[in-house]
């Protein structure tokens, strides 16, 4: 296995759940940290943006310290048949308040590395599936890189208010949405405006949870905007998805 692509391999177990941290080089720069949960038939990848700041801080013993939604539901996956890679960011790339930065270059380079690497060694179907400001990094991507032959669909979640799909992406698009999310930045118009606003003969879905509870900021994880509580649905509506497409 090349070096260029892996600096650093670990193992460890959460949960019952075997995991590999896999570090993919960028130039000079501080590598893209991944963590992959491994089905046992895989019949897809899907690749997982948190929100936020984007900064899940995987640690060099495999461990995670952020609590984001896609963290606490990772091992879901692989009932489904479908390898879950949770993507770190090494440093901050900035909310709705700050600046968002997901659509500067070093990141979708980033991301474009982290799809070459993981389809490559997989061979796999790769789907980008973005949570809250993750879904700027999902759809910043797919607009420009429809063309890569290596994604095959994007899945955007807790949506904020400034994402958008160009008319030239024929992937197919599935938006989820909790129903009680009350934060400012990521209505349940985000996600239906994305969704509506897609051509007619493409692939598209909106799916709206209900139930869980909330806890915490409205826009944090443990709120209803991060489903807390309702993690199995939520995957199970995103992989049946997947594996209808």
């Amino acid at each position: 296995m090349s070096k260029f692509w892996i600096a650093l391999i670990f193992f460890f177990v959460a949960r019952g759940v075997s995991a590999q941290l896999m570090s993919i080089p960028h130039g000079s720069d501080p590598p893209t940290q991944t963590l992959l949960v491994e089905a046992l038939k895989p019949k897809a990848l899907v690749l997982l943006f948190p929100g936020g700041g984007g900064m899940a801080k995987i640690q060099d013993d495999g461990s995670v310290i952020s609590r984001h939604t896609f963290v606490r539901s990772q091992e879901l996956w692989a009932q489904y048949n479908i390898d879950a890679v949770l993507v770190d960011s090494p440093y901050d790339l900035g909310d709705l308040r700050r600046s968002n930065l997901r659509g500067r270059e070093d990141h979708l380079t980033r991301v474009a590395e982290v799809v070459s690497f993981y389809k490559t060694k997989t061979n796999l179907p790769i789907w980008i599936f973005g949570h809250s400001m993750g879904s700027s990094t999902a759809t910043y991507f797919a607009n420009k890189h429809f063309k890569d032959p290596q994604i095959s669909g994007i899945i955007i979640a807790g949506t904020i208010t400034t994402a958008s799909l160009d008319d030239e992406v024929t992937l197919p698009v599935l938006a989820i949405h909790h129903r009680q999310d009350s934060c400012a930045g990521t209505p349940v118009s985000a996600s239906s405006r994305v969704i509506e606003g897609r051509p007619p003969k493409l692939v598209s879905k909106l799916e709206i949870i209900d139930g869980g509870i909330t806890e915490g900021g409205v826009c944090e994880s443990f709120a209803y905007h991060g489903f807390n509580q309702t993690e199995p649905e939520f995957i199970k509506k995103a992989a049946q998805f997947i594996l209808s497409h």
